[in-house]
């Protein structure tokens, strides 16, 4: 049988004796066209060799209709806590503003360093947590506004909300633990007393959380008379002052650390604790962090005075602990670096990406060079030349296809000689390419899924489409892949407007 590329049909679960209907040839046809064909389970097959790259493991198979194909192509990503066999090889707890994220930077380019680095090299056996003062309201705010990865966890409203995987699914053991010797009400009576208090928004009002503005100068006298008070009412909370004006009062056994402490035991009791866990913050509330035993911490080089000044006076000789040479996410990947913690150049450092290579190259590496590739040549960042055009063909195998959101099917190489007159398009204007949650599934000797959220920030806003390719490794070759399949669909809410300006 010649290689050809497969889709799935549109039935809802098929028996036993349909197996062998599961896969009908792609061609250029309308979205919700189906073609009743039949071929053996075996019959997605590598261009190179013959052999099969995929066979059905199950006898009844779920399957989403046209133009969604099937949860295996194109569904949304699952989430869960368990999707890692072991430890994770690394974990990475980060404060956000001035941290992860450098408001001072228009370009976001520390950031987008350390996107590519992580999906690419770190997000199939490590977790990410992100860990801020922001209340999930203004969490999410932010993620609408900067080019930020998913997490695995989310603690926010300064360790006071532990939340997992993208729907934020909350954890109500957190929750009960914070509920001890705790009365809002309380809080809410004592503070009244003291006029130098100004609420902060209601958005950051929070069940185990009241948080306030306090001028630096009054700062002190507050917090002092704030603790005898408290003392007096029997209530046992913590009071945390950051960045020379925030005020949040929490349960004492509240706290950025402490929900790191908590989510640690949890992993131990699990059987799966992390081989190492680096911290990363900017301000006082990260203090907590540098605390818990055994974490490697990063103070990034803009770190504020109060969180210097505590390492100085608590953690001076913990050689765990650095401050930076570099600012935000870039001070991170200097630390992953620093101690050892695995490799810390991103694709995003190679100015010729597409010879840069892995001594021990994979889908995700390869795919994120890919998309960075399409970024540059469309900003005028790469050299304009027909080499390059070529290169990105020569990868790009002669019968692969891409399936556009829209449902439209063309070749690849039709899709890279589309891209070529697009250089430097958008040069001068904000457009950003990254890619979120890259999971890899190996579905034959050598073949692969690559599955992830592409991404594009643009004048007109962001945009997103749920992507699958299919890679095969070339014989002989190992760590040279070739691209054979690219379908997409539409994330929901974030079409771009103009569908023609998406290529890939």
């Amino acid at each position: 049988m010649p290689a050809c590329l497969y889709s799935f049909r549109p039935f809802l679960c098929l028996p036993r004796h349909d197996i062998s209907s599961l896969f009908i040839p792609i061609g250029r046809r309308k979205p919700n066209q189906t073609k009743n064909l039949s071929f053996s389970p075996f019959s997605l097959t590598n261009p190179y060799t013959g052999n099969p790259i995929f066979q059905p493991r199950t006898t009844s198979l779920t399957l989403s209709r046209r133009p969604r194909i099937a949860n295996l192509i194109s569904g949304p990503l699952s989430w869960k806590m368990d999707r890692l066999d072991g430890p994770a090889r690394l974990m990475i707890v980060s404060d956000l503003d001035h941290t992860m994220v450098d408001h001072h930077d228009p370009e976001n380019t520390s950031l987008l360093r350390f996107n590519a680095l992580w999906e690419s090299l770190y997000r199939h056996d490590s977790l990410l947590v992100f860990s801020t003062g922001r209340s999930p309201t203004l969490y999410k705010q932010l993620r609408n506004e900067k080019p930020m990865l998913t997490p695995d966890i989310t603690i926010t409203s300064v360790g006071t909300e532990i939340t997992y995987g993208d729907s934020m699914v909350p954890d109500q053991g957190w929750v009960n633990v914070l509920n001890q010797k705790w009365d809002r009400n309380v809080v809410l009576e004592e503070t009244a007393k003291l006029p130098q208090l100004k609420f902060q928004s209601e958005t950051e009002q929070r069940p185990h959380k009241v948080s306030f503005y306090v001028e630096k100068g009054h700062a002190q006298d507050v917090i002092s008379s704030l603790s005898d008070r408290f003392e007096k009412r029997g209530l046992h909370v913590k009071i945390i002052y950051s960045g020379g004006i925030d005020l949040d009062i929490l349960p004492q056994g509240a706290g950025k650390g402490q929900a790191l402490a908590y989510l640690l035991k949890k992993f131990k009791e699990g059987g799966k604790p992390p081989i190492n866990t680096l911290v990363c913050g900017d301000s006082g509330n990260d203090a907590e962090l540098f605390s818990i035993p055994d974490v490697y911490g990063v103070m990034v080089s803009n770190a504020q005075e109060e969180l210097l000044q505590w390492h100085a006076e608590h953690a001076k000789e913990n050689t765990k602990i650095i401050h930076a040479s570099n600012r935000c996410a870039a001070g991170i990947i200097e630390a992953i670096g620093h101690f050892g913690l695995g490799p810390n150049t991103s694709p995003r450092d190679s100015s010729d990406i597409l010879v840069s290579k892995l001594d021990n190259s994979n889908p995700s590496h390869e795919v994120v060079k890919f998309y960075i590739t399409y970024e540059r040549w469309r900003r005028a960042e790469a050299e304009k030349s027909d080499l390059l055009i070529q290169s990105l063909k020569h990868i790009c195998h002669p019968t692969g296809i891409a399936v556009h959101p829209s449902g439209v099917e063309h070749s690849l190489h039709e899709c890279i000689d589309t891209f070529g007159p697009h250089y430097g398009d958008k040069q001068g204007k904000q457009f950003r390419v990254w890619l979120d949650r890259v999971f890899t599934s190996q579905i034959g000797s050598t073949s692969w899924l690559v599955k992830f959220d592409k991404w594009e920030l643009t004048d007109d806003g962001r945009h997103c489409s749920l992507t699958t390719i299919l890679l095969n490794s070339e014989p002989g070759n190992p760590g040279a892949f070739s691209l054979l399949h690219v379908h997409q669909t539409w994330l929901e809410g974030f079409a771009a407007r103009c569908q023609n300006d998406w290529i890939f």
